[in-house]
């Protein structure tokens, strides 16, 4: 049965936290100092959770958890270093954290950007948006197992559509370089690993979901920024704020209405329906296919073996 919710595509992460007492429990943001990030560090710490901050710039962190404090009363806003494309930083963070962890969104990301590799090779969007998330989350198992009932959300985008993991070129070596496949690809990663994630976990007491969070103007658009063709749609497309945007991703973190569900990727606050070409709404069938997550893993935990 597809899941609803009282809330809309209007609501704010404040209206999914109303009411919801988070004492005691602990929350990582990923990309907290910047856009939804933000704003779904600000829903959970106006809640009561304790909160870090895993981000690249941890100048810009300090500033964004004195923000969070000063608006939201709660002086638990910690900040650590956090860069995704590198495997050493995730395994280090990781393997720092001490006690149980009830909330991990994955949410930072980058979009579409001009062809970047890693030092191991690596596309950069794959590498930051999915690897480094998968890597992070892995290395957390343990922390999320032991809080007993945790989620972990991974913010993923409508972009899914775009394209399926292609698992014989994941990296570009053969096939021409475009961004928005690539970026597509990675969101795709991003659904999946909720799918295999709650196969694997669902014991654990780990939930998993995925979601698409909408279009918010935020610096994740930097590199389409004055392209005519991008400002020609974005003029005409429903933008969220900000804290509209957050509002799906803290419902599938924090939201009682969600206790218990795994596996599916939610958008406008409601679980998606099937996608229906050439509608830019809805999931993919591609993005909830349990082979292709079941194989995504292994390649996953391969390539950061390596």
């Amino acid at each position: 049965m597809r899941i609803t919710t009282p809330f809309t595509r209007e609501s704010t992460a404040a209206d999914i936290v109303a009411g919801v007492d988070l004492s005691g429990r602990r929350a990582i943001v990923t990309g907290g100092a910047s856009g939804i990030g933000v704003e779904t560090a600000r829903a959970l710490a106006r809640a009561g959770a304790e909160v870090t901050l895993a981000v690249r710039n941890t100048e810009a962190g300090h500033r964004t958890a004195a923000d969070l404090s000063a608006t939201t009363g709660n002086e638990a806003i910690d900040v650590r270093h956090l860069e995704l494309a590198d495997r050493d930083s995730v395994a280090k963070f990781a393997s720092d954290w001490q006690g149980p962890l009830h909330i991990l969104v994955n949410n930072a990301g980058v979009m579409a950007e001009p062809l970047t590799r890693t030092r191991e090779g690596w596309e950069h969007q794959f590498a930051t948006n999915h690897l480094g998330h998968f890597g992070l989350a892995v290395g957390l198992h343990d922390a999320l197992e032991r809080a007993g009932d945790a989620r972990v959300v991974s913010v993923s985008s409508s972009a899914h559509l775009r394209s399926g993991v292609v698992f014989d070129d994941i990296h570009f070596e053969r096939r021409e370089y475009e961004p928005w496949s690539a970026y597509g690809q990675s969101k795709t990663a991003n659904v999946l690993f909720a799918v295999e994630a709650t196969r694997r976990w669902a014991a654990d007491g780990i939930t998993v979901n995925a979601l698409m969070p909408g279009g918010i103007r935020t610096a994740l658009q930097r590199h389409h920024e004055g392209n005519a063709e991008f400002e020609a749609v974005a003029k005409d497309f429903a933008w969220k704020t900000p804290e509209q945007g957050a509002a799906t991703s803290v419902l599938l973190a924090a939201s009682p209405l969600l206790t218990g569900v795994s596996g599916r990727y939610f958008e406008d606050c409601d679980e998606a329906a099937p996608n229906v070409p050439p509608a830019r709404d809805g999931v993919a069938a591609h993005a909830l296919d349990p082979a292709a997550a079941a194989l995504l893993w292994e390649v996953s935990l391969e390539l950061l073996a390596r």
